[in-house]
């Protein structure tokens, strides 16, 4: 499952049984950090914590800050810079050099626009969307906190705002959505001094793997680690069934030249082909040839298994545009020496991930700036 689905999980069984929560989100991150704003964990009032901030450098302090903050039911900012090494707080000799801001939020069970509540709703969508976070720098104010979810057209769901503040980060979640990109903004309205991390939320990566054979089983359990939603489709109901699929894969029993009718397809929505029969792969990509919406079709096999299917599409006046040549990875995943089912699968899923981030799946060492994009920690000026 998702970070997410999980902190949702256990928030809805707390919920039942009554037990008090908070829920902490790293909000700005100035530096380097382990995890990056957006960051969140869940802590019940027993000290259970699902989720992580950091690496582990910075729970047991949260832990006391979100006990802390449970005590008053009040929102608190907490800084937390380590890049002091002689900080016994956190812990020295991090190597992180960063300053990172955690916003806790106890929440309100009664109030159904509470924090976890509104990331519900962001977790039930198929679309990308937008999450508001509104802090305040000076920890003697007002911490609004999660407030706002929103798709790119309106506002979905929140907490009442005052209205110039509501515009204000609905147009940011829309631009937020429109270039794929979080962004935190410097809101400036009348006198007021707004702080706000909007969160680009994108619905699962859909995995549409053609082919249920035991690699395919390896494959699938894989992509659900990864929270991925699985599908599986073959014409063998031997092989694609639920016994041989556990978990939320789901199986479809088709004939190849139907595999598309039951599936919805988006710009999450990959493909692997590798059913181990020629024909049966050749004439699902003969469906998914001009779809403008799938970003991937990845086919398990040799080259030359690749270049028989374009010369035979030739043979049948079947153009493969340009366009389709730059999604189609065969043969399918990365180069890291894999044999195995599994190794074989690790290639897969992280070609998938390098192709939905646009990243060119270089060894990190090989970088010459920072791993994330410094321009992520600034604040975007506006005022109102």
């Amino acid at each position: 499952m998702r970070e997410l689905d999980v902190i949702i999980a256990q928030y809805q069984e707390l919920k039942s049984q009554g037990i008090r929560c908070v829920l902490a989100t790293v909000v700005h991150v100035d530096g380097s950090s382990y995890r990056r704003a957006g960051a969140r964990m869940l802590v019940d009032e027993f000290g259970t914590i699902i989720g992580a901030i950091s690496g582990g450098c910075l729970e047991g302090d949260a832990l006391r800050k979100a006990l802390f903050a449970l005590d008053r039911q009040e929102n608190k900012l907490v800084t937390y810079d380590t890049s002091d090494e002689d900080d016994a707080v956190i812990g020295a000799q991090l190597g992180c050099n960063g300053i990172i801001q955690v916003l806790f939020e106890p929440i309100n069970y009664t109030d159904e626009n509470n924090p976890c509540e509104l990331l519900r709703t962001v977790a039930e969508q198929e679309v990308p969307m937008a999450v508001s976070v509104v802090f305040d720098l000076d920890k003697s104010q007002q911490q609004l906190g999660t407030c706002l979810v929103s798709d790119e057209n309106q506002i979905i769901s929140g907490r009442q705002l005052p209205e110039e503040l509501q515009q204000a980060l609905l147009v940011k979640s829309k631009e937020t959505i429109k270039l794929d990109n979080s962004c935190f903004a410097e809101l400036k309205i009348e006198k007021k001094v707004y702080f706000a991390f909007i969160q680009l939320h994108q619905p699962p990566v859909k995995l549409i793997l053609v082919g249920a054979g035991n690699d395919a089983q390896i494959l699938a359990q894989q992509a659900d680690l990864l929270g991925w939603k699985v599908t599986v489709t073959d014409g063998r109901p031997t092989h694609a069934n639920k016994k041989r699929f556990v978990g939320s894969c789901q199986v479809i029993v088709t004939k190849p030249e139907e595999t598309l009718k039951n599936i919805n397809i988006d710009q999450r929505t990959c493909f692997v082909l590798m059913s181990h029969n020629y024909n049966y792969d050749l004439e699902v990509l003969k469906l998914l040839l001009g779809n403008a919406e799938t970003p991937y079709i990845g086919i398990l096999g040799p080259l030359k298994k690749y270049n028989r299917m374009l010369n035979e599409l030739a043979d049948e006046d079947i153009e493969v545009s340009k366009e389709d040549l730059a999604k189609i990875h065969a043969p399918v995943g990365l180069e890291i020496g894999a044999e195995t089912p599994a190794e074989i699968g690790l290639a897969i899923l992280a070609e998938i991930q390098s192709v939905l981030t646009n990243k060119g799946a270089r060894p990190l060492k090989q970088k010459t700036e920072p791993i994330h994009d410094v321009t992520e920690n600034q604040f975007q000026k506006i005022t109102l």
